[in-house]
């Protein structure tokens, strides 16, 4: 039986992946709670997803500040109890330049993991009360095995992607689901910077649609597009003697917007 979610909380809403997803679920009867830092775009987001019936609220945060972001999951939780809560917000950044910094390293494990340790932890207790809600982490396909062109970038997202599929089990018996979601190559501004072929490119609406359908599953790992999934799985379990050079060959990435 697939749920059905009223009461949604996503981080990085303002553009990407948590847009598409803000609008793919706005409608009568849903609440949504959209948090990002540009509190321009989020206001334009709002503003359609009221336009299809939903209720919002937003909030211009930081998710590498956890009292914040505490406060804010909080005060979401009071207004209406969460049902779903979406560890979206995400940086990238890659070594087109050379090596990556130590700012830009830092920078990425800020964002990508403690952003995400920031949104789930709060929500867990909340959760746990109710005896119910769906957690869901956004890692990547990238998680699979570290690529040369984005260290910090592929060493974030397999550090959500396995914390989040230990959490599946440890919250289990207390009636929370947790999905681990992995996107290939979607059209967002983060991909936008890329110079070189995206194999099986999807337009963020047909993301949004298997990602939907997932977390209204419970689905363990949400990963697309499959072919690319099985590619990504595949360089994670061969052996690095065999891997290491073919991804030295493999187009730098660049440093986008987060």
């Amino acid at each position: 039986m697939s749920k059905s979610f009223r009461s949604i909380l996503i981080t990085g809403a303002s553009s990407g992946l948590g847009a598409a997803l803000a609008t793919g679920y706005a409608r009568t009867g849903v609440t949504l709670h959209l948090g990002a830092r540009r509190g321009d775009l989020l206001a334009e987001l709002a503003s359609a997803c009221r336009a299809k019936g939903a209720e919002v609220n937003t909030r211009v945060v930081d998710v590498t500040m956890a009292a914040e972001m505490a406060q804010w999951i909080a005060e979401a939780h009071k207004l209406r109890e969460l049902d779903l809560v979406i560890a979206n917000a995400g940086i990238s950044g890659g070594t087109s330049d050379g090596p990556e910094s130590d700012a830009q390293v830092r920078a990425i494990f800020a964002v990508n993991v403690d952003g995400v340790l920031n949104t789930v932890l709060p929500v867990v207790p909340l959760m746990a009360k109710s005896g119910r809600g769906q957690i869901a982490i956004m890692a990547s396909l990238a998680g699979h095995r570290g690529f040369p062109s984005a260290p910090a970038y592929c060493g974030s997202k397999a550090a959500v992607k396995v914390w989040g599929e230990g959490l599946r089990g440890d919250l289990a018996d207390l009636g929370i689901g947790v999905s681990v979601i992995m996107p290939g190559f979607v059209t967002t501004a983060m991909t936008a910077v890329n110079d070189f072929p995206m194999p099986f490119l999807m337009p963020p609406e047909r993301a949004v649609e298997i990602i939907m359908r997932g977390l209204g599953r419970n689905k363990a790992r949400i990963a697309f597009p499959l072919p690319t999934a099985f590619i990504a799985w595949l360089l994670g379990t061969l052996s690095p003697a065999i891997t290491d050079r073919l991804l030295r060959a493999a187009p730098k990435k660049r440093s986008g917007p987060g």
